[in-house]
């Protein structure tokens, strides 16, 4: 089984699906489609009606390779779905805007948690206390902002998400992005949707594979 931390698979993967939708089952069945065509790790959100239970039902998954499924929960803004997402298994935490009481819980219960931001402020200040943080919505400022932040924060994992196409996601890599998040626009086809994953794979835990120990934080 794979311990790597799940930064050293985002930055791996270095695209994030991000869903959302109408109800557990069809967020499920995405989850497990995106598994299944190369994706290992996937963020649900708490806007999704049922979102726990989609989280305790992928949590227990595989990806393509047999690795265990890193299941996050986006939109978390408060502590009770913070500790919501950790019961049922998540396994990173995301919010959309800086928020002292999930960065709380998550301290509290020794979770990863992917504090979001837009000034360059609130940016340091999450990749000061966790190694990275989500730029949002990152299309405001294009991918010229992610540069000039890569510039004054190099070592941070930065994850820019909002208003990005699928099509554009290099952009955004070549500007110092680690990952960036796509809520919509991915391929249904599953072949096309492996050729996205495997185009943009890199390396992950270095060249022993995520099959090796765990990374530590960036």
């Amino acid at each position: 089984m794979s311990h790597c931390h799940p930064y050293a698979v985002l930055a791996a993967q270095r695209l994030l699906p991000v869903l959302r939708d109408a109800d557990a089952d069809g967020a499920v069945r995405r989850a497990a489609g995106l598994l299944a065509a190369g994706a290992r790790a996937v963020e649900l959100t708490t806007s999704t009606p049922g979102w726990a239970e989609a989280v305790a039902r992928t949590a227990p998954l595989a990806d393509a390779h047999g690795r265990p499924a890193l299941i996050g929960v986006g939109t978390v803004t408060t502590a009770r779905h913070a500790h919501a997402a950790l019961d049922a298994g998540a396994a990173f935490l995301v919010s959309p805007h800086p928020a002292p009481e999930v960065r709380e819980a998550a301290a509290e219960r020794g979770a990863v948690f992917i504090e979001g931001g837009f000034t360059p402020g609130e940016i340091a200040s999450s990749a000061r206390s966790a190694g990275a943080a989500k730029v949002f919505p990152a299309h405001v400022g294009g991918p010229r902002f992610i540069r000039s932040l890569k510039a004054v924060l190099p070592d941070a994992l930065i994850i820019a998400t909002g208003g990005i196409a699928p099509g554009e996601v290099g952009d955004w890599l070549d500007a110092g992005a680690g990952a960036v998040g796509i809520g919509g626009g991915l391929p249904a086809d599953p072949a096309a949707l492996a050729a996205v994953f495997a185009a943009l794979a890199a390396p992950c835990c270095g060249r022993g594979g995520c099959a090796g120990g765990r990374e530590p934080r960036p």
